[in-house]
């Protein structure tokens, strides 16, 4: 294979992945449920081989699990594995902030003020999917003040482990209760202190925290009742 054929495949394979974790991410493929490379292959049209890379990627993200002779399937995590997740993206957020805050800007402050509101918009029509699209954005835009690549990659690895099942099947979502913890960081934000954008965002993954621990059921193969569809726990 030639250098440049390994990177178009490369490419591709990446792209299959983000379409693979988005599917996911909307709910066409449950916990547990298989994903099956010549399916995949077929419907967007390419070879085995990008959709085999892809699917080895999401396995390094923690987001599927592939066994010998059964194919992919989507994880559903132990609520340890979620809970340790939670422990390290605060610490991360919080160093973010220590970096990002000072050089925040007025512009940098609208946007996470839009992301608020947006978050409070779907709340209000029950949109748990757009709830919890914004509230990913929202973290990935205080990471990214902080201007530190490599601190920006290391909360990235984390991040579509955590959202992706905490956005399908965390029991007892609300959607509204979910929206209202994000005030509180937005009025930490404004005072432009560091210290109490650290403080908020260690409340925010503490209350998170104890949500997850009180509603996860290691032994639920499917969301509780009130949960149906594509439900989130804040992150």
């Amino acid at each position: 294979m030639s250098d440049q054929s390994a990177v178009s495949r490369s490419v591709l394979a990446e792209q299959v992945k983000d379409r693979l974790l988005q599917d996911i991410l909307a709910g066409r493929y449950a916990p547990h449920s298989r994903i099956v490379e010549t399916r995949v292959a077929k419907e967007l049209g390419t070879s085995q081989a990008p959709v085999r890379e892809a699917l080895r990627g999401l396995e390094a993200l923690g987001v599927v699990e592939i066994m010998p002779f059964r194919g992919a399937r989507v994880r559903r995590p132990s609520a340890s594995e979620l809970l340790e997740a939670y422990v390290v993206r605060s610490e991360l957020e919080a160093l973010g902030a220590q970096l990002g805050v000072p050089r925040m800007s007025d512009d940098d402050l609208a946007e996470l003020e839009a992301l608020g509101e947006a978050m409070q918009k779907a709340a209000a029509v029950g949109d748990r999917h757009e709830v919890a699209v914004a509230d990913a954005s929202f973290h990935a835009r205080l990471l990214a003040m902080a201007g530190n690549a490599t601190l920006e990659r290391v909360w990235r690895s984390l991040e579509p482990f955590s959202r992706t099942y905490i956005t399908l099947v965390a029991p007892g979502a609300d959607a509204h209760w979910t929206a209202d913890l994000h005030p509180a960081i937005l009025r930490a934000l404004r005072t432009r202190d560091p210290e109490q954008v650290v403080a908020a965002l260690r409340r925010h993954f503490d209350e998170a925290s104890a949500h997850l621990a009180d509603g996860w059921d290691d032994e639920r193969a499917t969301p509780a009742p009130a949960a149906r569809g594509v439900a989130q726990t804040p992150h």
